[in-house]
């Protein structure tokens, strides 16, 4: 049975990289940016590039979206030679973006009432996975439908829970992301009294990481704190889009989220002072420029590799 084709738009840290996957494991993907330069990489690895989403969905007959908002989201959809110009009915719409659950339902019907299904697909791990290919998929809609795509979703995803009806993998993406922004504020603490309690700070970090406080984030991006870079490939921003969601979510299903809502406020404050582009890893610099004290240690990458 031939592999089904994908329109791929959105191409940034997390999406080109899941492009690229696609590409390795022999899918034919046409892909569209809004940045030239992120389409001339994945052409040069094979995809073929479109002038539009409406162009690339036209070409592939299926379209897989990453992108930084629900706005966007809807306006890649519903725009100007957007999707919706370009699937056919029966088509399917991937939708790797990480979404409210209110959005990704409403998005869902837009889709479902021009003959277009749509499976929700986000992705938690971390760009340095999704390079490998060893990211994790949390996906909701129709089973069968999800059967239908397994083959794409395993070629980018070393990883895959399928979670329930639309809706139900917007809520456990809101809910992974909000746990690894409090784990990394709580990582950036605790090398802060690690060092001002004067341990030697890559000790300090091995000893953790070995030990029952130890988590996901402070393996990885602390790491990066370390060296000094903070390049995790996500932004302020980013990290502030989905507290967001959480505490609405909170707010909705009377969940009180005392832990997010500091950390939503810590987060406002790292924006304010290092810009929302700046990435989420500073946020310890908070710390840093608080207290005059860095958090450097030898032996530790500038970038994570799976």
């Amino acid at each position: 049975m031939d592999k089904p084709a994908y329109a791929f738009i959105g191409l940034g840290h997390l999406g080109g990289n899941l492009a690229a996957s696609l590409l390795r494991a022999g899918f034919a993907v046409t892909v569209h940016d809004r940045d030239p330069a992120a389409v001339a990489r994945l052409v040069a690895l094979g995809a073929a590039g479109a002038g539009s989403p409406a162009e690339a969905a036209a070409r592939a007959g299926n379209a897989i979206t990453c992108l930084p908002s629900p706005a966007v989201s809807e306006a890649v959809l519903t725009g100007k030679d957007g999707l919706f110009d370009g699937l056919p009915a029966g088509a399917t719409w991937i939708e790797m973006s990480t979404n409210g659950r209110d959005e990704i339902v409403r998005l869902a019907g837009l889709a479902e009432a021009r003959g277009v299904e749509t499976l929700e697909c986000p992705v938690t791990g971390g760009v340095h996975l999704a390079a490998a290919g060893k990211i994790t998929a949390l996906v909701g809609g129709d089973p069968a439908l999800f059967e239908r795509h397994r083959a794409a979703i395993e070629a980018m995803c070393a990883k895959s829970f399928l979670m329930g009806p639309i809706g139900s993998a917007a809520v456990i993406k809101v809910i992974t992301n909000m746990l690894a922004f409090i784990h990394l504020v709580a990582a950036g603490e605790a090398l802060m009294l690690a060092k001002r309690g004067g341990l030697d700070l890559a000790q300090a970090y091995h000893a953790i990481a070995a030990s029952s406080g130890t988590s996901f984030v402070h393996e990885t991006e602390s790491q990066l704190v370390l060296n000094g870079s903070y390049d995790i490939g996500f932004t302020m921003d980013l990290a502030l889009k989905d507290l967001g969601f959480a505490l609405a979510m909170g707010r909705e299903f009377g969940a009180p989220l005392d832990l997010a809502a500091r950390v939503n406020a810590i987060f406002q404050e790292g924006k304010a002072a290092y810009g929302g582009n700046a990435w989420s890893t500073m946020i310890v610099k908070l710390l840093e420029d608080a207290t005059g004290t860095d958090l450097r240690a030898p032996g530790f990458p500038a970038r994570l590799e799976a």
